[in-house]
């Protein structure tokens, strides 16, 4: 583990690349103040409104498959600014949508081009970084974090004007990112073997691969169910769900770069994960019991206490995914980012359907199960992810000998 201004001493090429990639997971975020509004404007239900969610992950995990595959034949460098480009039109379009499919729609569209900036981001930076691929990694996680953490307060500052001025600034922002690439980050080599199409799906022979992306994805389904469903659940104004997912997503921020790697070294990266899990199941079912007794300030608490849980897991999940196959980064990370994905597209519809047909109550309950689904397949699976042992003890050697 390098210290803390070692990951800190980056080229320029990475900054404008990780403040491309601040403003990028600034787009997960960024809606969730404005659900409501949304639904209000256009005049649609709470599921249909979190299709913006669904459309937009499940667009994204199918194109992680052919992210590797552009980018071995145009370059990083290419690969990140048509991404961008894809980003900030269907942004731009998404502002102008006037009805709940037209936007659907565009988040679509902006799932494609998030995919090819998001996953060609990651290699670009753990190639390009001073410190190896861990402090590399905390990076990109600090940036997800961050993004994360602003996308609500940005969405709720511009959403409070109208809920179509949050899709406008992405678009600026994204702007200025891909102008910060074009004339910061130098024309990357290609490799020197293309990847094929059908490299990512055949990485997750590894067990260890498909083990740590079929967790992620049982794991990523409470995520969004936390992220997508709560929103209409608080029942605040723009304002006040912006706050409380800015608080959740600094959470996440912090657990993320400071947090995880500790806890790594200490317990080793499958023992955070049960642990982590653990957490994330117990405040969901905190969630769904305040959210029955009719306690906002509860429902307020543990929303925001779990992005401790989901700030430690994103970065002991991203570097499992990078270290526990043998498979190029690329190409485990297209194949896991593809399984994991899926449960980003599947929860915020699901959660809101069974919110509006049995209560606020179930869903949060069936997260927390997805949770214990992950700790029995990451125990059932355990011999998968002995590598990940090596990996740890590694890092911490590295550590004693700096």
């Amino acid at each position: 583990m390098q210290s803390g201004g070692g990951i800190l001493r980056q080229p320029m090429s990475v900054w404008a690349t990780a403040f491309a990639a601040v403003v990028a997971f600034m787009g997960i975020g960024l809606v969730d103040p404005i659900l409501p509004s949304i639904a209000q404007g256009l005049r649609a239900t709470p599921s249909q409104v979190s299709l913006l969610f669904t459309s937009y992950f499940l667009v994204t995990a199918v194109a992680m498959l052919i992210t590797g595959w552009v980018s071995s034949r145009i370059g990083g460098r290419r690969t990140l600014l048509l991404g961008l480009a894809l980003v900030i039109v269907f942004a731009a379009l998404a502002g102008t949508s006037g009805t709940v499919g037209e936007l659907v729609g565009f988040r679509a569209g902006w799932g494609l081009g998030n995919a090819l900036f998001v996953a060609t981001a990651l290699a670009v930076i753990v190639g390009a970084a001073s410190g190896g691929a861990e402090a590399a990694i905390i990076l990109y996680e600090a940036a997800l974090g961050l993004g994360i953490s602003m996308g609500p307060l940005v969405g709720a500052l511009l959403g409070d004007w109208n809920w179509r001025a949050p899709f406008f600034g992405t678009a600026t922002l994204m702007a200025a990112g891909f102008v910060l690439i074009a004339t910061m980050l130098r024309a990357t080599p290609r490799p020197a073997v293309r990847t094929r199409l059908g490299d990512p799906i055949r990485a997750l022979a590894h067990g260890g691969l498909s083990t740590t992306a079929f967790t992620a994805l049982f794991y990523n389904y409470a995520f969004f169910t936390v992220l997508a469903f709560t929103p209409f659940v608080l029942g605040m104004s723009a304002y006040g769900i912006g706050a409380v997912f800015f608080a959740w997503g600094v959470m996440v921020a912090l657990c993320s770069v400071f947090a995880a790697p500790r806890l790594q070294r200490g317990l080793g990266s499958v023992n955070v994960l049960h642990l982590a899990l653990a957490l994330l199941a117990l405040l969901q079912v905190g969630i769904a019991l305040s959210g029955q007794a009719g306690s906002r300030a509860g429902i307020i608490v543990f929303t925001i206490l779990s992005g401790v849980p989901i700030g430690i897991s994103n970065t002991v999940f991203t570097e499992a995914a990078m270290e526990v196959s043998d498979a190029p980064r690329p190409v485990a990370s297209a194949g896991y980012n593809f399984v994991r994905w899926m449960g980003g597209a599947l929860a915020p519809y699901l959660a809101t359907k069974l919110g509006e047909e049995a209560g606020i109550a179930l869903p949060y309950v069936v997260g927390a199960v997805c949770c214990l689904v992950g700790m029995a397949l990451l125990y059932g699976r355990r011999h998968h992810l002995r590598s990940l042992a090596r990996v740890d003890v590694d890092h911490t050697f590295q550590e004693v000998v700096a």
